[in-house]
């Protein structure tokens, strides 16, 4: 046995080798000499097992040296990737919600690079404020007089709450106390900033005199959450938000809005569309709100943030907040999100936004890139159907929507759904598919068109590569 394990060449040795010197240049000294080693273990590993030992010491250098190079990949390999999304879902929270247009993924590639006027004043020539950047674009689109952007939307509630009514009360209804994923509770939130809890009316029905009767001297905030992910039917009732901001108006108590979903308004809104009843920013600008948040990633379309906008006051009192230092966003956020609102302000959003064009995408088309893919995975050994189905907004947004879509059914061999599914999340890119009446199911209004071909490429390979 000793006289085996001596046939394993030190590391010093292996690192003489060309092939193993070509890695180190490209990789470094410290990374090749932890895989050498990790490798050098593994062989012994398998002599200790009994296992067939090298013929010789070149014998045993050359097969450690096969292996590092996939030992490097593992070791440097980032655990964030691409997967094509044929879930059906379109915000989707563990996928990393809405896709960026192509203009906001080429505005962030041009400016990350580089250096910006994050914080430089160019006309002035002299250090600037970052908290300026999308805020004449977010205007623009919402009428709003002011706007500043923290890092994601519960940061953006913390922060209102934190400004506006730290050691103060805050008055809610019960029914809008909601948790949203993640385990973000709208209480634990209000709790962290400083706020105190004022819960007014009940779980279905609360009217504006409920508020009334809860305001006092101690009252700093009267708050409305849209229960963006969950819906409440049958014998309910809730003010307007009107009838809110004429309240606060009656009692010099400022009104805010924590919209979750950043919805601009539009033809999906209209009676019958997937977005029916879903608050718009806009509008509740114009109701009056003194100040209102949403989530930059879901209906808006664009990279994780939350914007905060409404009455120049307002927003100052929460601009200037310590926290807002802690809680704000870098260059990248911001190229990405100006991009997104330009988009909107063009009026190319629904071609050019990817949440918006899946929303806009009418069935037939579906259907039609459906039938292609079809086609080319029967020739591959596939089995498929066609089926009726429906995507879902995703994300916390519209509660309840349902966009008509067709569905491709895929099956291969003997294969469960189950054993089909964990194999699609295996191939590169991974393909993430969803399992309904015991089918396993791609929606391909989730897919981008031009990402079919990768799609119909990864299946094959996958089908060729039998069981």
């Amino acid at each position: 046995m000793t006289t085996r394990f001596r046939m394993i060449p030190s590391i010093d040795q292996l690192r003489q080798r060309d092939g193993v010197r070509a890695l180190e240049a490209r990789h470094g000294h410290d990374l090749v000499v932890a895989a050498l080693r990790e490798a050098a273990d593994a062989v012994r590993a398998e002599l200790a097992d009994g296992r067939a030992a090298p013929a010789s010491t070149d014998e045993a250098a050359a097969a450690i040296e096969r292996s590092l190079g996939v030992r490097l990949a593992a070791r440097i390999r980032p655990s964030l990737g691409r997967v094509l999304n044929a879930t059906g879902v379109l915000v989707h929270t563990n996928l990393g919600r809405a896709p960026l247009a192509p203009a906001a993924a080429r505005r962030v590639a041009e400016l990350a690079a580089g250096y910006t006027n994050l914080e430089y004043d160019l006309e002035a020539g002299r250090r600037g404020l970052r908290d300026g950047h999308a805020e004449r674009l977010l205007c623009q689109l919402t009428g709003a007089e002011a706007a500043i952007v923290a890092n994601n939307n519960a940061a953006a509630t913390m922060l209102v709450l934190a400004a506006l009514a730290a050691g103060r009360e805050v008055v809610i209804s019960r029914g809008e106390l909601i948790e949203i994923g993640g385990g973000f509770r709208v209480p634990d939130v209000m709790a962290q900033s400083g706020a105190l809890l004022r819960e007014v009316g009940t779980t279905n029905r609360t009217r504006a005199a409920d508020y009334a009767a809860a305001l006092s001297d101690r009252t700093a905030l009267i708050l409305r959450v849209h229960p963006s992910n969950f819906r409440i039917e049958g014998f309910t009732e809730r003010p307007g938000l009107e009838a809110l901001v004429a309240l606060g108006r009656r009692f010099g108590v400022p009104v805010a809005e924590d919209l979750g979903s950043g919805w601009l308004g539009g033809p999906a809104g209209e009676p019958g569309g997937p977005l029916a009843g879903e608050p718009s920013v806009g509008a509740s600008i114009r109701a009056g709100v003194d100040v209102a948040c949403f989530s930059g990633d879901k209906l808006l379309g664009g990279p994780q943030a939350g914007v905060i906008l409404g009455r120049r006051e307002t927003v100052a009192r929460i601009r200037t907040h310590p926290l807002m230092r802690a809680l704000r966003v870098g260059k990248m956020t911001y190229a990405a999100l100006e991009a997104t609102l330009q988009e909107h302000l063009s009026g190319r959003a629904a071609q050019t936004v990817p949440v918006a064009r899946m929303i806009a995408t009418p069935v037939d088309a579906i259907e039609a890139r459906a039938r292609a893919l079809a086609a080319h995975l029967d020739a591959a050994g596939f089995r498929t159907t066609i089926l009726d189905g429906a995507s879902t907004i995703g994300g916390g947004s519209a509660p309840g929507s349902a966009l008509p879509t067709r569905l491709l059914a895929i099956a291969l061999g003997d294969e469960s759904p189950d054993a089909l599914e964990a194999k699609l999340r295996r191939l590169d890119p991974p393909v993430i598919a969803r399992i309904e009446d015991d089918r396993l199911v791609l929606d391909l209004r989730t897919v981008p068109p031009e990402e079919d071909e990768a799609l119909g490429a990864a299946l094959t390979r996958l089908a060729k590569r039998g069981p």
